[in-house]
């Protein structure tokens, strides 16, 4: 699938920008609302424990995965798990931006990183953006079962696996990491098929209990993943160079 688009390489911060600007006030332009939905960190928890955010609007980057830093302006692979909202469909936008009004429909209920973040003046959201991530371990980790089927899904689509098996393509190794990747692949995909056909989770959850499907994240990684049938096809692509694109944000 094409990451141009429909999930971005977005920085988990997509909203850190700097134009220049005598403001000391809020427009309500949106331009920051349209640059990607933001993080969550531990102060947010009970935003979603209490409903006011539901799952189904959120996504988790992966740890190991890469996203776009803003501070260091390059991709880089997270150290633990980030969890943002979703964009809209093929767009960065905020998922929760009412675009005909120009504002927040949750805005009572808006994350941290929204509350902090000062378009004019960014210093405070670059100090703690990066800091006290919540994690879905925080969320979900007493939810036996459950909890077992995300640590089983991370092991085997772990991404400094599939990093090193991209990395052994040009080697002697390239047909067993060749084979080894497309599993992995084939594996992600049919999990997420039969936690819904059998397991009965909400498809719209998916997104954040795994992480994005890697047809969506590894083309940050230079592989580009399509269907034929039923049949998976992964080819080489020029990998990023590291500027800011549709992927996912820190």
């Amino acid at each position: 699938m094409d990451t141009d688009k429909k999930h971005p390489q977005s920085p988990a911060n997509a909203s850190i920008a700097k134009p220049e600007t005598t403001q000391s006030t809020c427009m309500r332009c949106g331009t920051c609302c349209e640059k990607g939905g933001p993080g969550f960190h531990q102060k947010d928890r009970m935003l979603i424990e209490r409903g006011r955010i539901p799952l189904k609007y959120l996504y988790t980057i992966r740890k190991g995965e890469f996203a776009y830093d803003n501070v260091n302006g390059r991709l880089m692979p997270v150290d633990s798990d980030i969890i943002k909202i979703k964009e809209k469909e093929d767009t960065w936008t905020c998922i929760f931006f009412d675009e005909q009004n120009r504002g927040c429909s949750i805005y009572s209920d808006r994350p941290l990183e929204c509350r902090t973040l000062k378009c004019w003046d960014t210093v405070e959201l670059e100090k703690m953006y990066a800091k006290h991530r919540l994690t879905r371990d925080d969320l979900i980790s007493g939810i036996e079962g459950l909890w077992d089927l995300i640590n089983d899904h991370q092991a085997r689509c772990d991404y400094e696996k599939i990093k090193n098996l991209i990395n052994d393509f040009d080697g002697p190794r390239k047909d067993r990491a060749r084979k080894n990747l497309m599993e992995i692949i084939q594996y992600d995909a049919e999990f997420r098929k039969l936690v819904v056909e059998k397991g009965g989770l909400d498809a719209a959850m998916l997104d954040f209990l795994f992480g994005r499907p890697l047809g969506e994240t590894l083309p940050a990684y230079g592989i580009k993943v399509r269907q034929e049938g039923k049949k998976t096809i992964i080819s080489r692509t020029p990998q990023s160079d590291g500027r800011r694109q549709r992927t996912e944000d820190r």
